[in-house]
């Protein structure tokens, strides 16, 4: 009987225990109250009252599209109200320099990582297969190494593509220059993105019965000769979302004056900065998507490695005239176009 009761007693006190454990498991997941926080497109977040998340943003440097897509991707956490400390690095368009941000931000075990232009987003990928990585303002994921397809991943990364109406720019140009015969591709050989956009480019003047002339640089300092070197063998050049002639448009601008030979970058703020036109996405928008998809990760509701590649074509699509460009170059603008003109 003695020994029955101490049995009995035993039993009681695991229950109690047992007991005790669950209402402490229970009270931590309560710790993490949420709370529903909708944004300005319908889209439902779920912000964690206590949690922080630690978030990195690799950018290869600075240039108003790329700014304008980590100022998209901020809006959406703002807007949301998701907790988040973000740590900023810009490389300067060094690339040791983004080996040892992205090494830095494996070292602070974030949460996230926010890789705006193709070289950040490689580099990310070479430093962790872990950490969730998101991109913004990359052309192609497939050609960049960082996924297996664009309809699912298979890896770390995910993100948005800047990946412009590339057949559409060069018929733009025939409008412009109804004339051209031959045309100019200039671009940075040893930038992914730009290699794959000039190889559209490429194939589609072709097409249309056009000579093509390309030209490569590899650095900052190669853009005026080179582009001087083009102008004096073409009607008309083009250029693609290219982070180094991004950098350099002012020297651009100039060395199509001093010619006379028109240049169709593409994208809005390289056009402004001494272009004449094109069509091309929005780039804050671009920022925007990829902040939703950062958010659906965070939250447990996607991976990487099965959300497909968003692309920017698919957001907003706008033209850009550059009133002055063409005012400089005597180049008569197609009514068609006259609404979209703008003055720097």
């Amino acid at each position: 009987m003695k020994k029955f009761k101490k049995q009995h007693k035993l039993i009681a006190m695991i229950l109690v225990v047992t007991l005790f454990t669950f209402v402490l498991v229970a009270c931590a997941d309560n710790d993490e109250y949420t709370a529903t926080v909708a944004g300005d497109d319908g889209y439902t977040a779920t912000a964690e009252e206590d949690r922080i998340f630690q978030i990195g943003i690799i950018q290869l440097l600075e240039h108003p599209a790329l700014d304008a897509a980590r100022e998209g991707f901020l809006s959406i956490f703002e807007e949301y109200g998701i907790n988040a400390e973000f740590d900023y690095q810009n490389a300067q368009g060094d690339q040791p320099t983004l080996s040892t941000i992205a090494d830095l931000f494996v070292s602070n075990n974030s949460d996230l990582v926010l890789a705006i232009a193709t070289p950040s987003v490689q580099a990310m990928f070479t430093a962790t297969y872990t950490i969730p990585i998101v991109g913004s303002a990359i052309t192609s994921y497939e050609r960049a190494g960082v996924v297996y397809y664009n309809e699912a991943p298979g890896t770390n990364v995910t993100g948005a593509s800047d990946m412009n109406p590339i057949e559409a720019q060069v018929d733009m140009i025939l409008e412009f220059v109804p004339h051209m015969e031959t045309l100019g591709i200039v671009y940075s050989s040893n930038e992914a993105n730009s290699v794959y956009q000039a190889e559209i480019a490429k194939a589609h003047a072709e097409s249309l019965g056009l000579s093509v002339v390309t030209g490569t640089v590899t650095a900052l300092a190669d853009v005026q000769q080179n582009i001087l070197s083009v102008a004096s063998r073409v009607d008309a050049i083009w250029i693609p979302t290219d982070n180094t002639h991004a950098s350099a448009m002012a020297v651009v601008g100039q060395a199509s004056i001093d010619t006379g030979i028109p240049v169709f970058p593409g994208e809005e703020n390289m056009t402004m900065g001494g272009g004449v036109a094109t069509l091309g996405i929005n780039y804050y928008e671009l920022g925007r998507q990829s902040g939703r998809m950062a958010i659906q990760i965070l939250r447990g509701e996607g991976e990487p490695s099965t959300m497909p590649i968003v692309f920017g074509k698919d957001l907003n699509l706008v033209y850009v005239i550059n009133g002055f460009m063409a005012e400089e170059l005597g180049l008569e603008i197609p009514a068609r176009f006259q609404n979209y003109v703008q003055f720097p």
